[in-house]
């Protein structure tokens, strides 16, 4: 299979030097014989504030068949779109943008990346109750995410407390209520059956734990969507603990198997991609 047109993408975000989703998109274009691109659009390296307006306008401009988006934008480019898929209109955050016949089509894949590492990574785990901490564009995604898996409540946690009782608002307008609530991490965390961390505290340049440790029951399991670094300091504790734990690496492998999809037009192989993946990652650890 070849095609005639390069796919030229991008990765919007700050601080996403050490991200792996362009050697994964890279590699399966070459195996499916597609002139692929993929530049990282890193808001930390640009020399002047800009706004994320002007980067759209930039792509599209130059190009770019569309953008992964990624923290802390997800949100603010929703206003910027013409079009958003279901998904992405529910959640209210999108993570992959598409430039077509000149308008702008809103996607979120991290809903399904999620769900979908999930599945596979957890199988079998209670969900009466679980606690989600942070309330941005990524965790309202594994919100919906978990709400739709078949976890019975939902208590939402974030620094920012309007926007968790926002969040857990629209979410129970949404899934009915009782569903979903915001809580304080400290409350509640030793009597869930989970707890998600949907924050970026644990990434390689935001070091540190977003709940103290010894509010993470042995009994709990726990779930990371950080894959720089996979075993964060959060679950490296629970593991300790004896708690089943979720790395980030298949929400992030997944949500990256829809984005090519919707780039590329062609259905990529997903245990190839995740095999260039784990040889980045065993590149990097070098």
């Amino acid at each position: 299979m070849s095609h005639d047109r390069t796919v030229l993408v991008g990765l919007l975000g700050k601080g996403i030097q050490l991200s792996r989703t362009p050697a994964m998109h890279e590699a399966e274009g070459r195996a499916l014989g597609i002139p692929y691109v993929y530049r990282l659009l890193d808001t930390d390296c640009m020399s002047a504030a800009t706004d994320v307006a002007d980067i759209l306008r930039f792509a599209e401009d130059f190009g770019f068949s569309g953008l992964n988006v990624t923290f802390p934008y997800k949100q603010d480019v929703v206003p910027l779109l013409d079009e958003l898929s279901p998904a992405a209109r529910s959640i209210g955050s999108v993570n992959t943008v598409v430039f077509r016949d000149g308008r702008r089509f809103g996607h979120n894949t991290d809903m399904w990346g999620f769900a979908e590492s999930f599945r596979r990574g957890l199988p079998g785990v209670p969900r009466r109750h679980v606690l989600m901490i942070g309330a941005g564009g990524a965790g309202a995604a594994v919100a919906h995410a978990l709400l739709e898996s078949g976890v019975e409540r939902l208590s939402i946690a974030d620094t920012d407390t309007d926007r968790a009782q926002a969040l857990a608002l629209k979410l129970s307008g949404f899934f009915g209520e009782g569903r979903c609530q915001a809580s304080p991490a400290a409350d509640i965390a030793g009597s869930v059956d989970g707890i998600v961390n949907a924050t970026p505290v644990g990434m390689a340049k935001v070091p540190g734990m977003p709940i103290d440790p010894d509010q993470i029951g042995a009994g709990t399991w726990v779930a990371d969507i950080i894959y720089f670094p996979l075993e964060t300091e959060f679950l490296r504790v629970a593991r300790a603990k004896g708690c089943r734990t979720l790395s980030g690496e298949g929400m992030a492998l997944f949500q990256a198997v829809r984005a090519f999809e919707l780039f590329a037009g062609v259905k990529p192989d997903t245990d190839r991609m995740r095999a260039a993946f784990v040889a980045f990652a065993d590149a990097t650890a070098g």
